[in-house]
């Protein structure tokens, strides 16, 4: 029988989020039944819940940095079982035949992953809803593993902002005897500097902000540029192999393109809206220097970075909230008062508001 699920919702892109009872399908013989323990908060939720990228549909659950217990399995799961910690990220399907999913590239689906909120469910066309609620159902194939050592707090938005910034660095394999700079340190440039520094490579931080050098350095950052000074930006000019840009809005990518270095790539993982300013071309072709783009990742990079983020300690940096302090969470990261991810507390979802 269906699930009668209590979580927090967005009733309209005006509304402010609030206490919201929906129903999850009955779980599936290839389904995971998880109790959700954590879920992180992640800048395209209020994206969605605001409607600002267009589809969104109401009442809608946000939430895909999920960390939970499993509580049941199907009677065709066997790589689960009730009481493992685990993760379920932004996709919770796939058409898994093109040529994307059978390379474990399920994020690049050519008929589209299912998300894991505001999506269709493909099999049976019911909406799909989030992580803000008490548990969650999901197909085996997209929950993840959570190994031991890893803290459940600082993992869930290893989900999205994690694997956002690792599946890029994995791609173009990046490691010892490259330098690599980071643009913008939020949650995704955070990671990004913590993975670069464990995978070997010289790493600097970009920033429009100055006073943020020994922050930079704790995070893994061997060097800070500010990359309004002119003089700053002239003194590295030609010299990265690879430029990480976690910068969410419209920005000038032409300074940060004179700092490759000869077939070196500039990879865009923030930035969804045009570029703008335009590129200067020759700024690529008097180079061979890449401008490139990159989605999450698949389910096996996935699993991939938290086996590495238990080997090496890596988690993110959190400030935990309960449910009740969504909307104020909210209005915080957009005047980026947080270092560097909200988690919610599902456990808050017991409390009086």
């Amino acid at each position: 029988m269906a699930l009668n699920i209590r979580g927090y919702a967005a009733q309209s892109a005006t509304s402010p989020l609030a206490p919201h009872q929906f129903e999850r399908r009955d779980p599936r013989a290839d389904d995971v039944v998880i109790d959700i323990l954590y879920c992180g908060v992640c800048h395209s939720d209020i994206h969605q819940a605001r409607n600002e990228w267009g589809g969104s549909r109401y009442p809608l659950v946000p939430g895909h940095e999920i960390i939970g217990r499993v509580a049941a399995v199907g009677a065709q799961v066997t790589g689960f079982k009730p009481g493992d910690l685990v993760g379920v990220g932004c996709m919770v399907d796939s058409c898994q035949h093109c040529a994307a999913c059978q390379q474990g590239l399920e994020q690049y689906c050519k008929e589209m992953p299912t998300f894991t909120y505001n999506s269709v469910d493909r099999r049976d066309g019911l909406t799909t809803y989030g992580g803000y609620s008490e548990r969650i159902v999901v197909n085996d194939k997209f929950v993840l593993r959570v190994p031991e050592g890893v803290d459940p707090k600082s993992a869930a938005p290893l989900l999205c902002a994690g694997i956002t910034t690792w599946s890029p660095l994995r791609h173009w394999h990046i490691g010892k005897d490259h330098k690599v700079a980071i643009v913008g340190l939020g949650g995704l440039g955070h990671m990004g500097l913590k993975f670069a520094k464990a995978l070997g490579a010289d790493v600097t931080l970009f920033t429009r902000s100055p006073g943020k050098e020994n922050e930079a350095r704790r995070l893994g950052a061997d060097h800070v540029v500010l990359s309004t000074d002119p003089e700053q930006m002239a003194a590295v000019a030609g010299h990265y192999d690879f430029i990480l840009d976690t910068v969410p809005h419209q920005h000038d990518l032409n300074p940060y393109l004179a700092t490759l270095k000869l077939d070196g790539v500039h990879v865009l993982v923030g930035l969804v809206e045009p570029v703008n300013p335009p590129v200067h071309a020759g700024g690529l072709i008097f180079g061979r220097r890449s401008l490139a783009g990159s989605l999450i990742g698949g389910i096996a990079e996935t699993q991939e970075m938290l086996d590495f983020c238990a080997k090496h300690g890596i988690g993110a940096d959190v400030e935990m909230i309960g449910i009740q302090d969504i909307n104020q969470a909210y209005e915080r990261m957009l005047s980026s008062d947080v270092r560097y991810r909200f988690v919610i507390d599902m456990a808050s979802l017991n409390k009086s508001a």
